[in-house]
């Protein structure tokens, strides 16, 4: 074979190689492009459902400009995306109204279960961080099938609420109504537990959390002034901006549940009956909570405090063990009366 012959022959096994790669069915280049450009209009509508679904469950209208903000599209853009979804049964307009359809709801429905089951795992069998809870959750979401929410909520013991205080969609798509209320409506002195904090927008969440506010937490209303909500949470004081204080949900509590608080409160030499760990102690943290032997019953003794107030030594099942403030809060107890 001539070199020049040899060439040809090798370019068009090139171009023979090329097309298989770019135009093979199922497989090649176009294929991918057309699965991703599908899963990502699927992950659109699905975020659109979620949406109408919250706003359905919290008594609110969507409106074109609230769909357009989660889709972070135009006008234009999201109308042709409602007309689409529309089309397919999903959304009814009905006197001008958007309005989901039982189909449209059911989908809905699913990708929040999907969502917060998913959101439950990764705080209860990971190590990850909680301000990475919401962003893999938001992508797991939209490729968990309901067979595999089904088998995860039966691995997690199904849960009712997330780690957030969200409840979590039984498998029919029933949303069962919270009587939640914002942190801003109690008044001063009204006692309350914390029952949710909302993960969206994750720039406000994100400044929640660092505070270390957690769901259950036990909270008193001090005042409202300036634009500023004061109270305190198992003990802490706050002092939240309006736009914080609007992310957290409560729900009240009598007089007689603030003689139930948690471990860091109590002064040294006090006792106390453990009652249990609060429902934000989760994963790890609360494996070794269990496992050092603080358990629902255990009698438990504040033996003493270090000269720099970290960390404090209670006595547990005949143990020492040290604990710093933020894991002692986990832990809930009632007050034993005093030997002396």
């Amino acid at each position: 074979m001539s070199p020049e012959i040899f060439r040809i022959v090798m370019l068009i096994a090139a171009v023979a190689v090329l097309v298989a790669v770019v135009c093979w069915p199922g497989c090649g280049f176009l294929a991918w492009r057309r699965r991703h450009k599908a899963a990502g209009r699927q992950a659109r509508v699905q975020d659109v459902l979620k949406h109408l679904c919250k706003t359905e469950a919290g008594g609110r209208r969507p409106t074109l400009q609230s769909v357009g903000g989660v889709l972070h599209a135009g006008p234009a853009e999201t109308a042709g995306l409602l007309e689409t979804m529309a089309g397919d049964g999903l959304i009814e307009f009905s006197a001008g109204e958007l309005k989901l359809t039982a189909a449209g709801r059911k989908a809905g429905m699913h990708v929040i279960r999907a969502h917060r089951l998913w959101e439950c795992y990764l705080a209860d069998q990971t190590g990850l961080r909680e301000g990475e809870w919401h962003a893999r959750a938001e992508r797991r979401e939209h490729r968990m099938t309901p067979t595999e929410a089904d088998e995860l909520s039966a691995l997690l013991g199904n849960p009712t609420h997330d780690p957030h205080g969200d409840r979590i969609p039984s498998a029919d798509g029933r949303l069962e109504p919270d009587e939640a209320r914002p942190l801003a409506a109690l008044a001063p002195g009204e006692l309350a537990m914390l029952s949710h904090i909302e993960d969206e927008p994750e720039t406000l969440y994100a400044r929640l959390a660092a505070l270390k506010l957690r769901v259950g937490m036990i909270v008193r209303m001090l005042g409202q002034a300036d634009g500023m909500v004061r109270f305190t949470a198992n003990g802490d004081e706050f002092a939240l901006e309006a736009i914080l204080a609007n992310q957290l949900e409560i729900v009240a509590l009598p007089e007689s549940a603030e003689a139930a608080g948690h471990l860091a409160a109590c002064p040294t030499g006090a006792r106390a009956v453990v009652l249990g760990l609060a429902r934000s102690c989760r994963g790890q943290e609360r494996r070794r909570l269990l496992d050092l032997g603080f358990v629902a019953g255990s009698e438990v003794e504040v033996a003493m405090t270090s000269p720099s107030g970290e960390p404090t030594a209670y006595r547990v099942r005949g143990t020492l063990i040290a604990l710093h403030r933020e894991q002692a809060s986990q832990v809930m107890v009632n007050p034993l009366p005093s030997l002396t």
